[in-house]
C-alpha cells in the first residue's frame, strides 16, 4: 500500500482512530449538570484552561474536579465529574484490535493521544472488559499527552515523541483524525495520514486484515 511505501514505524492516534468516541456525550453530561457550552476546538472539547491544562498533565485529578465544579451551578460529586468526562469514550472495535495485532508483525506500533489521567484509566478498562487483555500491549509504546507534558499538534510534542521513542521521522507514519495534528506532524519530518470524516483506518489499510 502507497501510504506505507519505505515506513517502519506507526504511530496511532486513539480517539476516532481506534477507539470510537461521540463527544457529543460529554458536551450533553455536562449540559445536564449545569455548564454552559465552552466548546473549543473541532468542537470537540470545552475550551476553558482546565481542559487543557489538564491534557498536559499540568494539574490534578483532584485539581481538575474542583477546576469543572467551578464552572458548573451546583455541587457534584467526583463521580458525577468523571462519568460526564468519560461519557465520550465508547469501544474499540474487533477489528481493529486484529488490525494492530497484524500490523505488528511487520511494524513497530506506537500510540500518541492528547489525553489525561481520568481518560487513560477509562479508555484503558474499556478495553480490558471488551478484549481481555491490555491495551498497551498492543504498541511498542504508548505516548499520552498528559504525560509527556506537550499536546499535539505543538512541534515539542512530536519531537519528544520522536525522542523517546528512538524512530526515524522519514521512516515512521501518523495517522490522526485530525488534519491540524498531522500537518504538525509532517512539520516536523514525519509522514503523516489524514483519516477523514467517514473513513475507518480498517478500510484504509484492508489489505492487512
Amino acid at each position: 500500500m502507497e501510504i506505507l511505501k519505505g515506513i517502519k514505524n506507526i504511530i496511532f492516534d486513539l480517539g476516532g482512530v481506534l477507539l470510537n468516541i461521540d463527544p457529543k456525550k460529554t458536551i450533553e453530561a455536562f449540559g445536564q449538570l449545569g455548564m454552559e457550552q465552552l466548546i473549543g476546538d473541532k468542537g470537540l472539547t470545552y475550551d476553558h484552561d482546565v481542559f487543557y491544562l489538564m491534557e498536559q498533565g499540568k494539574i490534578t485529578p483532584e485539581e481538575f474536579r474542583n477546576g469543572v465544579r467551578e464552572l458548573l451551578p451546583g455541587k457534584v460529586t467526583d463521580d458525577e465529574i468523571d462519568a460526564a468526562w468519560t461519557a465520550m469514550l465508547l469501544d474499540f472495535p474487533k477489528v481493529r484490535v486484529e488490525l494492530v495485532q497484524k500490523l505488528r508483525k511487520h511494524f513497530k506500533i506506537y500510540l500518541f493521544s492528547n489525553t489525561n489521567a481520568i481518560h487513560v484509566l477509562k479508555y484503558q478498562d474499556i478495553f480490558r472488559k471488551q478484549h481481555s487483555f491490555e491495551v498497551s500491549s498492543l504498541f511498542g509504546k504508548d505516548f499520552h499527552s498528559n504525560e509527556i507534558g506537550f499536546r499535539k499538534p505543538s512541534a515539542e510534542s512530536f519531537q519528544e515523541i520522536i525522542r523517546l521513542s528512538g524512530i526515524h521521522p522519514e521512516e515512521s507514519l501518523f495517522i490522526d483524525d485530525s488534519l491540524q495534528n498531522v500537518e504538525g506532524a509532517i512539520a516536523c519530518g514525519l509522514k503523516g495520514f489524514w483519516l477523514e470524516p467517514g473513513q475507518k483506518i480498517e478500510e484504509i489499510l484492508q489489505k492487512y486484515l
